[in-house]
């Protein structure tokens, strides 16, 4: 069916991530994701759903009376109609962020859209599919991140900052520990250690909640 997507769950919670974490922010989680990280904390969304209508979607996020949406997965962009979404979500006024896990090409992303993108570190199991084109359609509205198991990933994502030279493209460069994986002190205190050009972040939403559906 044209126009429809398949959707995991509609919420109102507060932002736990990126730059805009702590503000009432409406999620549009869709169903389905090509990537399987092995840290993933949302595989409940890989499958299941219930389809929806654009229209459908966004009576259901205007209830909610956010100013903030966003569209998030699984992998959104993995599902055509994505697209058309976060376009209508922008027309009715919404300050709208997409969350992408960097597999998928973003060019055809509305503009007005700002992109929170990961870079699969390798103990993500999932660094092979990273689409490093997508970085330079990247812009100072957007946002990108890595989620960080071990040193090895810490050495590997300070390399692709220097590299790619992303504090300049981006308006954050996020490192995020993995809870179960590394202690959020040590990654603080690397960071400090080498002067990294980026945001620090914790997931606000598992602090307040814990890692379950709805939040």
């Amino acid at each position: 069916m044209s126009n429809t997507l398949r959707i995991t769950e509609i919420f109102h919670s507060l932002q736990g991530e990126s730059s805009l974490s702590g503000l009432p922010t409406v999620f549009v989680r869709l169903t389905g994701c090509p990537l399987r990280c092995q840290y993933c904390d949302t595989a409940y969304a890989f499958s299941g759903g219930v389809i929806y209508s654009q229209d459908q979607v966004l009576q259901e996020v205007a209830s909610h009376e956010a100013d903030f949406v966003t569209v998030t997965g699984g992998e959104p962009l993995a599902q055509p109609e994505c697209l058309s979404l976060l376009g209508a979500l922008c027309d009715a006024g919404y300050k709208v962020s997409l969350e992408t896990g960097g597999a998928m090409d973003i060019s055809a992303v509305d503009e007005r859209v700002s992109i929170v993108m990961d870079l699969k570190t390798p103990a993500s199991g999932e660094q092979d599919k990273n689409l490093y084109s997508n970085i330079d359609k990247l812009g100072k509205k957007d946002q990108l991140k890595f989620v960080i198991c071990n040193r090895e990933d810490y050495l590997w994502a300070k390399k692709q900052l220097n590299e790619h030279m992303l504090d300049a493209k981006v308006a954050d460069v996020l490192f995020s520990p993995s809870n179960e994986e590394l202690s959020a002190t040590e990654l603080a205190e690397w960071i400090l250690a080498d002067k990294l050009k980026v945001r620090f972040q914790i997931q606000l939403h598992k602090y307040l909640w814990g890692n379950k559906p709805g939040h």
